[in-house]
């Protein structure tokens, strides 16, 4: 359709705003973000309002607007933020979608509210109780609670003193078998204790009648040492049992994630209705009819489970990372404490630490990304090279150590499939799932393929410089073979050889130490050289192809001061503390493999390449997807495209400087397995994205070469040495 017809009086001040490219521009660069969802496109622009273009597409209305096409748009509600998003994007590390300031209450949605929301709110209508949850709830605490609370009232019972309290636990034992759709509340008692002297009939001035027994406050057999002994007996026999119970379920609650309702629900039991006393408290049914008595309500559940508290945050640590670190302190003390493996063997260990790196990984990224949101773009810079790779090259650096101390190569070997496993799966897994998951709400997406052109060139160039030793080696290299046979009984016929190889120390290492390692070096100073150069390019000389801006909602409650989660300093002693943790999870790690490696009847290459590579990279893959999501394809892609860089221009470098001043087993020349996948898949993932635009189909495609190169290494034959 053709556009209409401008209003003077609408653009004289600005920019056209309901052009069809103007809407084709706010399609594709979809904000980011939760603010992406209130539909804010208010660019800062880099010019001055009075020369700002008015529009993308004025003269031609019905062309797609490169422009718009290759723009890529952050969202941020505040300077911290937009400092955050725009120091970690430009420097190309990895990206952190966790908010590192709170967020004003009044910007976030209903769902998030409600799962921030304390359990004393009374709703006018809550619906049926009858859910899966609360079903859920009954079968996993409700039964077996409330029968300890009728154990408990019974013992209260005979110990006579404590009979006040024994009526609170069979009022509580019903409550806690369904606490749905009741209430508990805190009521005021008069002095005079004219609610014990009234009797049954007594009248309530709220409700216009009388007050049925259960509902009616409890009151004190007596006074004074009568008091005191009831509340010793209670605090001594009944107390300690339920908070131990109550304890139990708070944490299994909380673990589970999905009931963090029954959590909070325990936890305000424990610590709030069993410490008043019995008069105060007043357990009743709520229903729509009636009107609530007077006094505080500290319980009021409706749901025992929610799907969305996937979101919850503690002081802006998501709830799953906040789960994972008693993992850590188990892996450690029973890592270090059980080094004979009394407790338990190798592989449980093995798994346990490789398991608590996803949440070190997770703490390091948070402080990374608190830091540089708090700092310039060069400290931003700093931090995040010296601490952007910490997870992946702890690992590496460890096994490789262990290897050399041992003289074991297969270290070295599953270093170099645990890389290119990293590669290959960044390449092809990481933006192929992405493309899946936001292709099935989204037709079709678009990316910034300029950008993602840079990526590409820079991954072809990291490709061949890190493979670059391998062909050399493979060209004058010396064919070595362990067994011949021969085949047709012939001196002259077919030869069948098992356990070949390049052997690059014929002659006392003259081709090695005169033209392989040479070249080695050579490599590893020009990839990082060339990273800078990339750099430069993108931040100074061509800073138009990325076309980057802070997108700012100037709307009512977003005129608010950024409050910070963790400062600079407490996101620095995170991120020492967790690199520390790493260090002493990678070394756990690598002690406890040797039994995997050698009694596995896994090839060496498939641990290396599936659990070795991706299992810290889980964090980026639950970024990516959720980018993907919100229709912000580019970020996902490039999530993956800057850790692929990051293994072959920055960490594989550090490896051989490392391998000079700690002498290693592992050299730079790979086999031919690993060149011929990572050169596939930086070939297909350059094809994909030639367009600019993506589907699930083409997500299906790389995910599903993903899969058969996994196939292909599962059934390959171990590396020679392992």
């Amino acid at each position: 359709d053709a556009p209409k017809v401008p209003d003077s009086r609408r653009d004289s001040d600005g920019p056209r705003r309901g052009s069809l490219c103007d809407r084709h521009c706010a399609a594709i660069n979809n904000a980011q973000g939760d603010l992406g969802e209130l539909g804010c496109h208010l660019h800062r622009p880099r010019v001055p309002p009075a020369t700002s273009t008015p529009s993308c597409c004025q003269q031609h209305s019905e062309e797609v607007c490169e422009s718009c096409v290759v723009k890529t748009t952050l969202t941020a509600e505040n300077a911290v933020e937009a400092n955050k998003l725009s120091n970690n994007y430009k420097f190309g590390f990895k990206k952190w979608k966790s908010h590192v300031t709170a967020r004003p209450w009044e910007d976030r949605s209903e769902i998030v509210k409600e799962l921030y929301s304390d359990l004393n709110i009374v709703r006018g209508s809550g619906g049926s109780t009858l859910t899966c949850g609360n079903v859920l709830y009954l079968l996993l605490f409700g039964w077996w609670l409330s029968l300890l609370y009728v154990l408990v009232a019974a013992v209260m019972f005979i110990t006579i003193m404590g009979a006040p309290y024994g009526e609170l636990c069979w009022d509580l034992a019903g409550y806690f078998l369904w606490p749905f759709g009741k209430v508990i509340q805190k009521v005021e008692v008069p002095k005079s204790h004219q609610a014990c002297e009234a009797g049954v009939g007594e009248s309530s001035a709220l409700l216009g009648g009388p007050t049925p027994l259960r509902w009616r406050p409890r009151c004190w057999v007596g006074t004074g040492y009568w008091h005191h002994a009831s509340t010793a007996a209670w605090l001594c026999l009944g107390y300690p049992v339920l908070a131990l119970a109550h304890g139990l379920v708070c944490v299994t609650a909380w673990l589970l994630v999905v009931l963090i309702p029954v959590a909070k629900l325990s936890a305000r039991a424990a610590s709030r209705v069993l410490l008043l006393p019995p008069q105060r408290l007043l357990i009743r049914p709520l229903r729509t009819t009636e009107v609530p008595l007077e006094g505080e309500v500290i319980l009021c559940c409706y749901r025992a489970a929610n799907p969305y508290y996937y979101k919850y945050a503690v002081d802006g640590i998501n709830v799953f990372a906040v789960n994972l670190l008693p993992l850590v302190l188990v892996t450690l003390v029973l890592g270090y404490v059980d080094s004979p493996n009394h407790l338990t063997g190798s592989a449980v260990k093995f798994t346990l630490a490789l398991l608590s790196i996803m949440p070190l990984s997770y703490y390091i990224g948070m402080a990374i990304a608190s830091i540089s949101a708090q700092s310039n773009f060069a400290v931003g810079a700093v931090v995040n090279a010296t601490f952007g790779s910490i997870t992946e090259l702890t690992f590496y650096i460890t096994a490789l150590i262990k290897g050399s101390r041992e003289g074991n190569r297969c270290y070295a070997e599953v270093v170099k499939s645990a890389l290119t496993g990293t590669l290959v799966g960044c390449v092809l897994f990481v933006p192929g799932l992405c493309m899946v998951i936001g292709g099935i709400r989204h037709q079709e997406q678009r990316f910034n393929s300029r950008s993602a052109g840079v990526s590409s060139a820079l991954l072809f160039l990291s490709v061949g410089g890190v493979f670059a030793p391998t062909l050399f080696s493979k060209v004058y290299g010396k064919l070595v073979c362990g067994e011949c046979h021969n085949v047709t009984q012939n001196p002259l016929g077919h030869y069948l050889c098992h356990n070949c190889h390049f052997d690059l120390m014929d002659n006392n290492g003259t081709l090695y130490y005169s033209h392989v390692q040479p070249l080695v070096y050579t490599v590893s100073i020009l990839l990082p050289a060339a990273y800078l150069i990339g750099l430069f390019f993108t931040l100074k000389t061509h800073t138009h192809i990325y076309d980057i801006h802070i997108s700012d909602c100037h709307m009512p409650g977003h005129h608010h001061s950024a409050v910070v989660h963790w400062s600079r300093w407490r996101a620095l002693v995170i991120l020492l503390l967790s690199t520390l943790c790493m260090s002493a999870c990678a070394d756990l790690a690598t002690e406890h493999i040797s039994p995997i490696l050698t009694n596995s009847t896994i090839s060496q290459y498939f641990i290396g390449v599936t659990v070795l590579a991706m299992v810290p990279e889980l964090p980026e893959i639950v970024n990516g997807i959720q980018f993907a999501l919100q229709n912000n394809l580019s970020l996902s892609i490039e999530i993956g495209n800057c850790i692929a860089v990051q293994v072959c221009m920055l960490q594989i470098p550090i490896l051989v400087l490392f391998t000079i001043f700690y002498p290693t087993n592992f050299t730079l020349v790979f086999s031919d397995l690993h060149v011929y996948a990572s050169m596939f898949s930086v070939v297909l993932m350059n094809y994909i994205f030639m367009d600019g635009k993506c589907d699930y189909f083409q997500g299906t495609v790389l995910v599903m070469v993903y899969f058969i190169l996994l196939a292909v290494y599962f059934f390959a034959p171990s590396p020679s040495g392992c």
